[in-house]
C-alpha cells in the first residue's frame, strides 16, 4: 500500500491497457453477493464498466499508469473491504475548486449513490468515455465531473498546471486545481440553484471549507490528506 502522502507533478500519462484482473476473478462470487445485498439496500446502484490503475509510478515530474477494466461490483467490493493488496490501485482525477476568496467548494453526495453522505471534491471512478486514443485522461474526467456535479463551466475558471496527487493506502487522487472569480457563498448558491433544476442530483448539498475548523467527519481521510497538505500541517 501506498503511504499517505502529497505529490506536486507536471502532468499525468495514463494509458489503457486492458488485462484480468487476477483478484476478481478469485473473489467473483463474494464481489456478487456483496453487490447484490448493496444494491437491496440502494436499488439506485448499477452494475456499468469502470477503470482501476494496475500500475502507477511517479518520476520526474510525471505521473504514469495503466489501467483496466472490470465491473463496478468488482470495484465496489473491493473499495467497501478496505481495498485488500490486489496488485490494482483506485485511481481518480477530482476537481479541487477554490473561490476568489481562498475557500475550498466540496460536495456532498445524494443519498441514492454509492457514497451517501461523504464530502469531497466533484469526482468520479473514471470509466471508458475517458478513453480518448488509448489513454486514460483524469483530467479530462474531473472537469466532466465538475460540470456534471455543479453546472459550473471551466472556461469560466483559471485552470493551474499540473496535479496534486494525494496518496492514502490503495487510493490516489489527482486533484485538478481550478481558481473561481466568484467567492465561496456566490458559487455555492449557483451550484445549489443548478441542483434544484435536475430530478436526481448526484450531490444533495455543497460544504464550504475555509480552514481546519471546517472539516468534517465525513470528509474521507484522502480529503483530509489533501487540506494538511495546502495548509501546511
Amino acid at each position: 500500500m501506498q503511504e499517505s502522502r502529497v505529490v506536486s507533478v507536471e502532468r499525468l500519462d495514463f494509458r489503457f491497457e486492458p488485462r484480468r484482473w487476477d483478484y476478481a476473478d478469485a473473489h467473483r462470487a463474494a464481489m456478487d453477493t456483496h453487490f447484490t445485498t448493496r444494491q437491496r439496500a440502494n436499488p439506485a446502484l448499477w452494475n456499468g464498466r469502470v477503470l482501476v490503475a494496475h500500475r502507477h509510478e511517479v518520476t520526474d515530474g510525471v505521473c504514469r499508469g495503466a489501467f483496466l477494466e472490470t465491473d463496478f461490483a468488482s470495484f465496489m467490493a473491493w473499495r467497501d473491504w478496505g481495498w485488500p493488496e490486489a496488485a490494482t490501485l483506485d485511481c481518480f482525477g477530482s476537481a479541487a475548486l477554490q473561490a476568489s476568496d481562498g475557500a475550498y467548494l466540496l460536495g456532498v453526495m445524494g443519498p441514492h449513490t454509492a457514497n451517501a453522505g461523504r464530502i469531497y471534491f466533484p469526482c468520479g471512478t473514471p470509466d471508458l468515455d475517458d478513453v480518448v486514443d488509448g489513454r486514460v485522461d483524469l483530467e479530462r474526467s474531473a472537469l466532466r465531473e465538475l460540470h456534471e456535479e455543479t453546472g459550473l463551466a471551466v472556461e469560466d475558471m483559471r485552470v493551474e498546471p499540473g496535479c496534486l496527487v494525494v496518496f492514502w493506502r490503495s487510493l490516489v487522487m489527482h486533484a485538478k486545481l481550478l481558481r473561481a472569480g466568484e467567492p465561496a457563498e456566490a458559487l455555492r448558491v449557483r451550484i445549489l440553484r443548478h441542483l434544484a433544476t435536475q430530478r436526481q442530483p448526484e450531490l444533495s448539498d455543497i460544504r464550504i471549507v475555509r480552514g481546519p475548523d471546517d472539516l468534517d467527519a465525513n470528509m474521507p481521510p484522502f480529503i483530509r490528506v489533501f487540506f494538511d497538505h495546502i495548509w501546511g500541517r
